[in-house]
């Protein structure tokens, strides 16, 4: 069914989902959404998140710029009550692009300014979480990967880093989290999603040493800082937002357009089985706080935001973007019911346009999820949880033009910032002028 018609009212996405047999259900009634929760020993006053979408639109020193601070502004005043900060780099070198944001020295006070226009937006209510993601890029570290192994379907092969760098690592984490405690912030992200650093080490099934092969050693690294951060930065909540399945690489069958799974992939993904384990042994550790997610941007994007159009190095969609959603929300009940004392983060409901807090109404009252999420949909929305009855007119529809931004490196920084090109004109300026210059590129290839 074309996505125009299926987002035309609830009912038909009702009997779209109940052809394909999914485990996706809407409530109307927003009422579960609206209550407080208990965060380690904070309160957050309601169950809507942000999560953590990167602009790329720091400066080249890794300072907050103008479209930053905009962002973080709308962010703020949106009526979520948890901010789930960006990814922030831990070190000059694993930044993913030019414009990622750093945390350092010579970045603390721009950074702090940031958090706070967030809680005066708000209205600095005792309420509002903010946090930061901390991040190591790793194999997507930009101009210089650094990987916990070889893989021969992947590009990207740079060098492997060493059991003795991890070690020092670590005390970059403790150090950068001090920093995170410092700028105001409420919790920080070990950022263990969609295979950077941390995330691919929780896949590192093939790799020697102390920190891979089994559970216990890809554990290791993370499960010992979080005792650090309980020891050394007992104030600061404690928050990961981690994959819960990885998927193997996809690349376009160049008949169809579809994406199908590359061939020769080696063991080294995560399944859900493994990251219930893995969480179970966070938690015993000292997690505070769970987002869970799903895939890779760089070669998997249906798995982590299921979408009508793919980005411009992507490929057609193997599946019902539906299929993409409920295992979103299948992945979220399994850490859910792993560890049931854990605040657990959801995401996948931008697919669902004006009908994504309904399903997370719905998950809510069933225990699904403690928290609903939304990424793509909040830089188109910003205000959503304001709204709380989504309007149409507003919604994110998922065809992938922030990514197209983000993809794009052809300005004097090495890379556009991003953002939602359909409902917001700064964006939308910035999308024309690419498909000004791709066709000044084609014309001149003729």
């Amino acid at each position: 069914m074309a996505s125009h018609a299926l987002f035309a009212d609830r009912r038909a996405l009702e009997n779209e989902v109940a052809a394909l047999g999914l485990d996706i259900h809407f409530e109307g009634d927003i009422q579960a959404s609206l209550r407080p929760l208990p965060i380690a020993n904070r309160t957050v006053g309601n169950r809507f998140a942000i999560h953590p979408m990167e602009g790329c639109d720091g400066t080249l020193e890794g300072k907050p710029d103008e479209l930053t601070f905009r962002r973080w502004q709308r962010f703020g005043s949106g009526g979520s009550k948890l901010l789930w900060g960006e990814a922030v780099a831990i070190d000059p070198d694993a930044r993913a692009n030019t414009r990622q944001l750093l945390i350092a020295e010579e970045t603390l006070s721009s950074l702090e300014q940031l958090v706070a226009l967030a809680r005066k937006e708000h209205g600095s209510a005792s309420d509002f979480l903010v946090g930061i993601q901390l991040t190591h890029s790793g194999r997507w570290s930009y101009p210089t990967p650094t990987v916990m192994f070889h893989d021969p379907v992947l590009r990207n092969n740079g060098r492997i880093i060493t059991d003795d760098e991890l070690d020092r690592l670590q005390d970059s984490y403790v150090a950068a989290s001090r920093r995170v405690r410092d700028i105001g912030a409420d919790f920080v992200d070990i950022k263990q999603c969609h295979r950077y650093l941390l995330s691919e080490m929780l896949a590192a099934k093939t790799r020697p040493g102390k920190y891979g092969g089994s559970v216990e050693n890809r554990t290791r690294f993370v499960r010992e800082l979080l005792g650090r951060l309980a020891s050394e930065v007992p104030d600061l909540i404690r928050g990961s937002r981690m994959n819960f399945y990885d998927g193997v690489p996809y690349a376009k069958n160049p008949t169809t357009g579809i994406g199908e799974p590359v061939p020769g992939a080696t063991e080294n993904y995560l399944d859900v089985d493994e990251a219930v384990e893995a969480l179970k042994i966070f938690r015993d550790a000292g997690l505070q706080l769970v987002n869970v997610t799903a895939g890779c941007p760089y070669f998997n994007p249906h798995v982590g935001r299921p979408a009508d159009k793919e980005p411009p190095d992507g490929y057609g969609a193997p599946e019902n973007q539906l299929v993409g959603v409920a295992r979103h929300f299948q992945l979220a009940e399994a850490a859910r019911r792993a560890c049931p004392d854990l605040p657990v983060v959801g995401t996948g409901y931008s697919y669902l346009r004006q009908y994504a807090l309904e399903a997370g109404e719905a998950n809510l009252r069933a225990d699904r999820v403690s928290i609903v999420g939304m990424g793509r949909g909040a830089i188109a929305y910003p205000d959503f949880a304001r709204d709380v009855q989504m309007d149409k007119r507003k919604v994110c529809i998922t065809v992938s033009y922030c990514t197209t931004l983000m993809r794009a490196k052809g300005n004097e920084l090495g890379q556009y910032a991003a953002g939602c090109a359909p409902r917001d004109p700064v964006y939308g300026r910035l999308l024309q002028e690419i498909q000004k210059k791709e066709k000044q590129v084609a014309a001149a290839k003729k």
